[in-house]
C-alpha cells in the first residue's frame, strides 16, 4: 500500500513534469502576403547593422501585431544573433509566456544555436528569407547544420518551418553589404 506521503511526491511530480512540457497552440493559417508583410519588417530592423543585417521581429501568429525586435549584434555579445536579440526583447517585453501562439521572422535562416533556442522556447513558427547556403555564398560563415535538422532532430517540436520568404531582396542585401 503507497502511502499518503508518497502518493502526494508522485502526483506533484507528476504535476510539475507535464507543466514543463512545453503548450502547443496550433497557429491560424497566415496567406503569403502577410509572411511577406512581417518579414518586410525583419528586414527594416536589419538595416540597422548594415555588415551583418541578420534582423527578427516575433509576430503575433492570430493578429499579426509585432511583439519583439531584433537585430544582430555579436560584436557586444556572440551570441546575440538578430533571433536571440529578437527573444530576449520579448521576454523583457511580454514575459517568457505565448511562444507558441508567435512566428519569427528572420532575414537568414537561424543557425543551430538560434534554431535550438526557438524549439526550446516553442515558438509556434519560424519564417526566413536567405537560407544558410545564400548566407555563406555571401562571404558569411556558417555552421552547416540546417534549421530543418534541428526541427527534425526534436521530435517534440512541431512549430510552422518555412524558408526562402523575399529571399531575393535579403540575398542582395548580403551580397551586398559593407564587409568588415
Amino acid at each position: 500500500m503507497i502511502s499518503k506521503r508518497r502518493f502526494l511526491l508522485c502526483a506533484c511530480g507528476a504535476a510539475c513534469a507535464t507543466a514543463a512540457l512545453p503548450v502547443r497552440a496550433a497557429l491560424p493559417p497566415i496567406s503569403m502576403a502577410r509572411h511577406e508583410q512581417a518579414m518586410r519588417q525583419a528586414i527594416e530592423e536589419a538595416r540597422r547593422n548594415p555588415v551583418y543585417p541578420f534582423g527578427a521581429v516575433i509576430v503575433r501568429g492570430d493578429t499579426g501585431e509585432v511583439m519583439a525586435r531584433g537585430v544582430n549584434n555579436s560584436r557586444e555579445n556572440p551570441i546575440l544573433h538578430g533571433e536571440i536579440a529578437c527573444m530576449n526583447d520579448y521576454v523583457g517585453l511580454n514575459g517568457n509566456k505565448g511562444w507558441g501562439l508567435m512566428v519569427l521572422y528572420t532575414t537568414g535562416e537561424p543557425c543551430s544555436m538560434c534554431m535550438s533556442a526557438l524549439v526550446w522556447a516553442g515558438i509556434g513558427g519560424v519564417v526566413f528569407a536567405s537560407s544558410i547556403d545564400g548566407i555563406r555564398r555571401a562571404g558569411i560563415a556558417q555552421i552547416d547544420i540546417t534549421a530543418r535538422a534541428v526541427a527534425a532532430a526534436s521530435p517534440f517540436y512541431s512549430g510552422l518551418l518555412l524558408g526562402g520568404v523575399l529571399a531575393r531582396e535579403t540575398d542582395r542585401m548580403f551580397m551586398d553589404r559593407p564587409k568588415g
